[in-house]
């Protein structure tokens, strides 16, 4: 059973184990993006499985706990999105979304190599390293359209992101 303040029976703030900062440093997203792009490039290059599995975990920690215990995005967050000066600040949910299609794409790769279907996974990280280089390179969030698409089209609530409601091809 769970209180108000989301927390439950044993004390515990399960929606703050949970939750993902609104809003985002839209630097620091980038930067994670650009890290994430070097890691599965070097993983793509030397064929690792490690790597993948690597990037599939990073993923899963961004999407379910956002940057707080995620090396790659607690290196973009704390140390290097600061040195760019004043944040950048973006709505946080299609940046989630976003983690969430990272997640999708990253878990998928593993297990395709996993299952002893490397060339796959190795087309399936390519489509990562794409997604991840516009968002690092160009600033433009794939995930994030999605998200707005959704969210235009009543898939996604209005209150989930308020902020939001029109997110569009635009930058902010």
């Amino acid at each position: 059973m769970s209180t108000p303040n989301g927390t439950g029976a044993t004390g515990i703030n399960w929606s703050a184990v949970f939750a993902f900062p609104n809003p985002v440093n839209e630097y620091a997203a980038r930067i994670t993006a650009g890290l994430v792009v070097l890691l599965a490039g070097v993983t793509l290059l030397t064929g690792s499985g490690w790597g993948l599995v690597l990037l599939a975990a990073g993923f899963w920690l961004r999407v379910l706990f956002g940057p707080r215990i995620s090396p790659l995005a607690l290196l973009s967050v704390k140390v290097l999105a600061p040195r760019l000066g004043r944040a950048l600040l973006v709505p946080g949910p299609p940046k989630r979304f976003a983690q969430g299609m990272g997640t999708v794409v990253s878990t998928t790769a593993l297990i395709l190599f996993a299952a002893g279907a490397a060339p796959a996974a190795w087309i399936v990280l390519a489509v990562l390293i794409a997604a991840a280089s516009l968002e690092a390179f160009a600033g433009f969030c794939l995930g994030c359209v999605i998200f707005g698409q959704l969210q235009r089209r009543g898939l996604i609530p209005e209150d989930v992101c308020e902020a939001c409601n029109n997110v569009t091809l635009r930058r902010s």
